[in-house]
């Protein structure tokens, strides 16, 4: 699949994406990625869209050609307190703040975003499977979070977050109900809300 790589502008353009919006545990992700003028490595398509292994070598190939990239993260903490669509992109935000170059304009997957510094901005639904920049920063935050998943799930392998990497499938649930939930679940989503416990 060709994704776009003209973004109709001639300034530095970052895609933003994030990765574990929906999930009931764990930190939110999300990257920001600036690509070469025409760069689409053969394969480059929405993270989701991809099996586990063309992600780790589309990743080292984004990681190793990107004129930048960032990932950055929200913890429970934030997610809580801002809701989890702001604590989304505010961790965007941050993913931004972190690159060298600074982008010139922006290119955000689905339909919300806040102005980042006085940077002009676009939303586009499906934005990971139109755009390259956007679809290398999907690829960026769906394996950063997913490492992450897996290193906190050595902790606590009775929820399975090696496999369902925090999201609330059938097994997740049947965890949660024989276990109760960790210190990592997201206290202010409703599946959990249920529990009473002090973490």
């Amino acid at each position: 699949m060709t994704l776009l790589t003209d973004y109709g502008t001639n300034e530095f353009t970052a895609g933003c994406d994030e990765a574990g919006r929906g999930c009931l545990a764990g930190p939110v992700f999300a990257a920001s990625v600036i690509l070469p003028v025409g760069y689409n490595p053969e394969g480059l398509n929405d993270s989701k869209k991809l099996s586990p292994t063309q992600r780790e070598l589309l990743r080292a190939e984004i990681l190793d050609k990107a004129v930048a990239w960032a990932v950055a993260k929200c913890d429970l903490n934030e997610i809580d307190r801002l809701n989890i669509l702001w604590a989304s992109i505010e961790a965007m935000h941050k993913s931004l703040g972190l690159l060298n170059p600074q982008p010139q304009f922006i290119l955000v997957d689905g339909n919300k975003f806040k102005k980042y510094k006085n940077l002009n901005h676009k939303c586009i639904v499906g934005g990971d499977g139109k755009f390259a920049c956007i679809a290398a920063a999907s690829i960026l935050a769906k394996t950063f979070r997913d490492d992450y998943m897996n290193q906190i799930g050595s902790e606590f392998p009775q929820y399975g977050w090696d496999k369902n990497k925090g999201y609330g499938t059938a097994s997740h649930m049947k965890a949660l109900k024989a276990h109760g939930p960790s210190k990592h679940h997201r206290k202010s989503f409703k599946p959990i809300k249920q529990f009473q416990f002090d973490l």
